[in-house]
């Protein structure tokens, strides 16, 4: 398993930079080494790092060298150069296969890892779903990341969390060019099919958050068969959805980015401005929709989600029922008539 964090990379990333700034052209071996001040043979040494790590680099003597091609990756080395954040992904942990990338962030939480650190990964073998499900984690086609946030919230607040991430990822797939939507609490959708799922776990005191963590699936490049038999009537993919692949360095830096404005956002005027964007994007509210819970599946019509975030649902008897937790599905396409409340 290759594990790579942001110091190990700098003079790598250097070497690219100066590469990609040369263009077509051959950069010598004696310039690169001037500007790095790194003997020749260090120059050397890094460039075929960078080759072992999947990037095409020529080398003609006399000339020198020439970045003609770069893996699909999301290390620093390929994401830190798209970002335009201050803390989310600046340290970055990224793994060629990983059990769960929740599971290992939070460890490094507990250890100390600062606001902002994300744990991405090239494939899961044990990655987590909602209710204890598995969430599939082909290698290298789709995003797989999970960050450290360390809010100043009351740990009641921390669900809150949940359709900040909600927001950010369906506004960075809307960006992507596909037409995403929230399906309450934590789905992302395309065309009604699940395209992406957010998983946010806590530890926390009585009183204040010591961390959450926002684990984040998205299927970018995977095609039909990537999901098992059983999910491919209910999943998708960005590349399904938009008849070509998507450049997964791009889409990630634009979401952390996204995710990072976003919870700037709710942390200075709290919960209100995301409410309100999470109703425009959502899929589920204005639909007849079916609750499942531990206590039993009963249907009603999505109205609204109040000051928190819960879902609140008008039942066939007028009743309004507040949902925390459980699944939702549509019942009834959107025209469906709205139940009438007493009153």
């Amino acid at each position: 398993m290759a594990v790579e964090t942001t110091n190990e990379l700098s003079q790598d990333a250097r070497i690219l930079g100066f590469l990609a700034e040369g263009g077509e052209g051959f950069i010598s071996g004696e310039a690169l080494s001037n500007r790095l001040g790194l003997s020749r043979t260090a120059v050397w040494k890094h460039v075929e790092s960078l080759r072992l790590k999947g990037y095409r680099i020529d080398a003609v003597p006399a000339k020198g060298y020439r970045l003609v091609g770069r893996p699909d990756r999301l290390s620093a080395l390929e994401v830190h150069p798209l970002l335009a954040t201050r803390a989310m992904g600046r340290v970055l942990h990224h793994h060629d296969s990983i059990g769960s990338t929740n599971a290992t962030a939070f460890r490094l939480a507990q250890d100390g890892a600062p606001h902002g650190t994300v744990v991405v990964a090239e494939q899961q073998t044990a990655g987590k779903g909602r209710r204890g499900r598995a969430w599939v984690s082909p290698p290298g086609l789709n995003l797989y990341f999970s960050a450290i946030l360390r809010p100043e919230l009351s740990p009641q607040r921390a669900p809150e969390l949940t359709l900040v991430a909600a927001v950010a990822l369906a506004e960075a797939l809307r960006e992507s060019g596909a037409d995403a939507a929230i399906k309450w609490p934590n789905d992302v959708q395309l065309g009604g099919l699940k395209v992406a799922g957010i998983l946010t776990e806590l530890s926390a005191e009585p009183e204040r958050v010591h961390f959450v963590i926002v684990g984040v699936g998205v299927n970018l490049n995977a095609g039909p068969e990537h999901f098992p038999e059983e999910l491919r009537d209910t999943a998708t993919s960005v590349a399904q959805a938009l008849g070509r692949p998507v450049a997964r360095a791009a889409f990630t830096a634009a979401l952390w980015t996204r995710l990072e404005a976003w919870l700037d956002t709710y942390l200075a005027t709290g919960f209100d401005a995301v409410r309100t964007r999470w109703k425009a994007l959502s899929s589920t509210l204005g639909q007849q929709v079916r609750v499942r819970t531990d206590r039993g599946d009963w249907e009603g019509f999505a109205e609204d989600i109040d000051p928190t975030g819960a879902l609140m649902v008008r039942t066939a008897e007028g009743r309004v029922e507040r949902v925390l937790a459980g699944d939702v599905e549509q019942v009834r396409p959107r025209a469906a008539s709205r139940p009438q409340g007493r009153g």
